[in-house]
């Protein structure tokens, strides 16, 4: 997995590093094995660019606490000192949620639904998921599985929270699919 990845051209570097240092490992140590080289999606413009960055990438994980840190121009250091005020429902109210803790489905989501949308165009069967606290949140969750990803990772003491939110937005799909 290639963090930070801004451009299909550098992408493509890192990937062709990267399966030959991988094939020289695999050839030494004489056995076979598959893997996936992929990227994570942290940048506005991977996100936008999606569609070619695809053409590469055979996986994406979302990385969305530092998506949100460089869609919002916020510091996560920082933010401690204003957020609780932007957050606070009787002073700023601007958020309703810490975006840091529960994904800001209105602009972040946003930026992710479309570069889900644009790298299935490109790789239909890309496999797609998030990394990051907010793999642990309830409700990013329930976002992750209605555009259609594959996995969310969390922390350990986050995990079940993850597979109960995973399940009850399956439920909740079909109970929606039904009516």
């Amino acid at each position: 997995m290639i963090p930070l990845t801004l451009d299909k051209r550098e992408l493509q570097i890192l990937e062709t590093l990267t399966r030959r240092v991988a094939s020289d490992i695999i050839s030494q140590a004489k056995v076979k094995l598959e893997y996936l080289v992929g990227t994570m999606i942290e940048l506005p413009r991977a996100a936008l660019l999606a569609d070619e960055i695809a053409e590469v990438a055979e996986f994406f994980s979302f990385g969305t606490n530092d998506l949100t840190q460089t869609t919002m121009g916020l510091s996560r250091d920082d933010a401690g000192r204003f957020l609780p005020e932007y957050v606070d429902q009787s002073k700023a109210a601007i958020f309703k949620e810490d975006p840091f803790q529960t994904l800001d489905v209105k602009g972040v989501g946003m930026l992710i639904k479309w570069a889900i949308e644009r790298g299935r165009k490109t790789r239909p069967k890309l496999k797609i998921g998030i990394c990051g606290e907010h793999g642990g949140d309830a409700e990013s969750v329930k976002f992750c599985h209605d555009v259609g990803m594959n996995y969310v990772s969390a922390s350990p003491f986050r995990v079940p929270i993850a597979r109960l939110a995973a399940a009850q937005a399956v439920i909740e799909a079909k109970k929606k699919h039904k009516n």
